[in-house]
């Protein structure tokens, strides 16, 4: 049989590869994160990387935790980007490994513009968001065609750690059928009365996935009127799925299904029947 390693990039000292996880089951990190893996000298992990993945790296591989979590001692962005630069030039192969995807509100765009300013070569390794992953695991897809021809993808904070407000979101409440936010438990009740105010549905089904596709995963079901009070409830980190899509989860909970669940085969039939 092949081997699937065949002909995958060598990881050459003196590059940083920039490479996402996934958003939690180890199983969703790629054949070439898994390559770079079993490289790398250094490894510069996040907080949302679980720790099996780690395990495909080489036991000589220096492992750097470089998480960043709310209200917690954490690294600044200035001296990660630093330290990778550092231990690019000193020859090393630097694995720079995030949650989800790196260039979807990951910073990775950021590091890699440091890298570049500094004359370091990179790769970017793509990861699955957990603003489609994580919500498939929650038996939540993106689109579907009776729903949504369209998404919406959202921080919930702005650099300042506040909600963002150079968004226009009486257009985002109008015009986005499917709203995905990432980062947004803390400010979810400023953000959803945003969205009423700006002409949403206040009966538009909200769920909250915590820990998205770990053993830990739970989610909560709302709607938008009542989304500050469940997000009360709610454990970051999570992701939050706003519009139609979120029914479907009636239909579509794969995990529950395997855990007794009994599922809808007409979901959307039943919301249209409760809408008459």
């Amino acid at each position: 049989m092949r081997d699937l390693f065949d002909g995958l990039p060598e990881f050459e000292p003196g590059w940083v590869w920039l490479v996402g996880a996934g958003p939690g089951d180890p199983g969703l990190v790629t054949l070439h994160g898994i390559n770079a893996l079993r490289q790398a000298d250094v490894v510069v992990y996040d907080a949302l990387v679980d720790g099996r993945i780690l395990d495909h790296a080489p036991e000589s591989a220096e492992r750097i935790y470089a998480g960043k979590r709310g209200g917690r001692p954490s690294p600044t962005q200035r001296s990660i980007s630093l330290r990778l630069i550092e231990m690019a030039k000193a020859g090393k192969r630097v694995l720079r490994l995030k949650g989800g995807d790196p260039f979807v509100f990951g910073r990775g765009g950021e590091e890699a513009l440091e890298l570049t300013r500094a004359g370091v070569p990179f790769r970017i390794v793509p990861g699955v968001t957990a603003g489609i992953g994580g919500l498939a695991y929650a038996g939540i897809p993106a689109t579907h065609r009776d729903t949504n021809s369209s998404v919406t993808f959202i921080t919930g904070h702005s650099v300042t750690g506040e909600v963002p407000d150079n968004l226009n979101w009486p257009a985002l409440a109008t015009g986005a059928p499917v709203i995905v936010l990432y980062m947004a438990v803390k400010h979810m009740a400023r953000i959803a009365q945003k969205l009423i105010d700006g002409g949403r549905d206040p009966h538009d089904p909200v769920a909250f996935v915590s820990n998205a596709a770990t053993d830990d995963m739970t989610v909560v079901e709302s709607t938008l009127a009542e989304a500050g009070a469940a997000a009360e409830h709610v454990k970051a980190p999570a992701v939050i799925a706003i519009g139609p899509v979120v029914r479907l989860r009636s239909a579509l909970d794969w995990i529950g299904r395997m855990e007794g669940r009994q599922l809808d085969p007409d979901p959307l039939d039943q919301a249209q029947d409760e809408a008459v």
